[in-house]
């Protein structure tokens, strides 16, 4: 299967007017639910809209004070999940920009759908906003947008209250790309009890390399699509305490007993500035990050493949491999 461009063209124009030149672009609840009874409220979620016809997709749309407006998420269902098993769920994060959402890896380009036919798996695709950096903002004046709180108190509870999962460490994964290849090493920090794997496609790992680069792109991208002039990190001066908390380079025991997986291209397109800021600065922090975890002797897969910030399908089957390696078998 030939790799995606889901390019940064496409990926990361989240910032409309901005510049190109700032480019970077354990154990808990067990699930009763059943192939055959509707999903339902709870955990500060509101069902407000849903689509279940589908027997593989389904589609949920949410109220919710910790975001504005009102997010949605499809859950993709193995092909058995009419057997009565429990199965692990991965959670895939998308990137940023005005064209990117809940549906992003469902798109021809990437087909979800096609890539894990016949995996036992579940795969949770939330809405994280165009420019949210999978966090709750220092400052909005859109509303709120605590994506972080939505998706760790709230839509990871209810997947497992809804769906039959293995409400455990050893039965979730997390990965993402871009934007939400970022999202998945920071909540695979932060929340260390959550997740067994981690995946950074094409995401950055290092939020204070080169003068803050990455903060302070999401600062601007979010400033810019997201919180109306607000921000994710906070300006003129950053929140430091909580540049740390979200830096994965930061916390690298926290990555120790974990499956993670790192992939990055090599030779983003030099004609194309904003591809060839945004892949070389995740590539430069990927390899900080690597040189982190092995001098901690933390094991890791890591690929360098020649190109810039797209999705590499071909890579993903690989590490879709070893997140069912990793996690609990149905």
């Amino acid at each position: 299967m030939s790799q995606s461009y889901m390019s940064r063209r496409r990926v990361l124009k989240a910032a409309g007017g901005v510049s190109a030149a700032a480019v970077l672009g354990g154990s808990g609840l067990l699930a009763s639910a059943t192939a055959a009874r509707a999903a339902g409220d709870g955990f500060g979620l509101r069902v407000v809209e849903r689509d279940e016809k589908d027997p593989r997709m389904k589609y949920y749309r949410f109220a919710t004070e910790a975001i504005g407006w009102n997010p949605a998420v499809n859950v993709l269902l193995p092909d058995g999940y009419a057997d009565g098993r429990r199965y692990p769920v991965l959670y895939l994060l998308h990137g940023g920009g005005l064209g990117q959402d809940f549906r992003s890896f469902d798109y021809e380009s990437v087909n979800i759908r096609a890539l894990t036919a016949g995996r036992p798996v579940i795969v949770v695709m939330p809405d994280g906003g165009p420019a949210g950096w999978y966090c709750d903002p220092v400052h909005s004046n859109s509303g709120p947008r605590n994506w972080e709180t939505f998706h760790i108190e709230q839509l990871l509870p209810w997947i497992d209250g809804n769906f039959r999962t293995y409400a455990e460490f050893d039965g979730r994964a997390v990965a993402g790309f871009s934007m939400g290849g970022f999202g998945a090493l920071k909540y695979a920090a932060k929340h260390p009890g959550h997740f067994a794997s981690v995946s950074s496609h094409s995401g950055p790992a290092s939020l204070r390399r080169d003068a803050g680069l990455v903060t302070h792109w999401a600062n601007v991208s979010s400033a810019a699509a997201e919180l109306a002039g607000g921000s994710v990190y906070g300006v003129p001066r950053w929140n430091e305490a909580r540049v740390s908390a979200d830096n994965p380079v930061e916390h690298v025991p926290a990555y120790r007993g974990k499956r993670v997986f790192l992939a990055a291209g090599t030779s983003p397109d030099p004609v194309d500035w904003a591809d060839w800021v945004t892949e070389t600065q995740v590539l430069a922090g990927q390899r900080e990050f690597h040189d982190r975890l092995d001098a901690a002797g933390i094991p890791h897969e890591r690929h360098e493949e020649p190109g810039g910030h797209v999705f590499r399908t071909k890579l993903f089957g690989r590490d879709l491999d070893g997140i069912l390696d990793r996690l609990r078998k149905p």
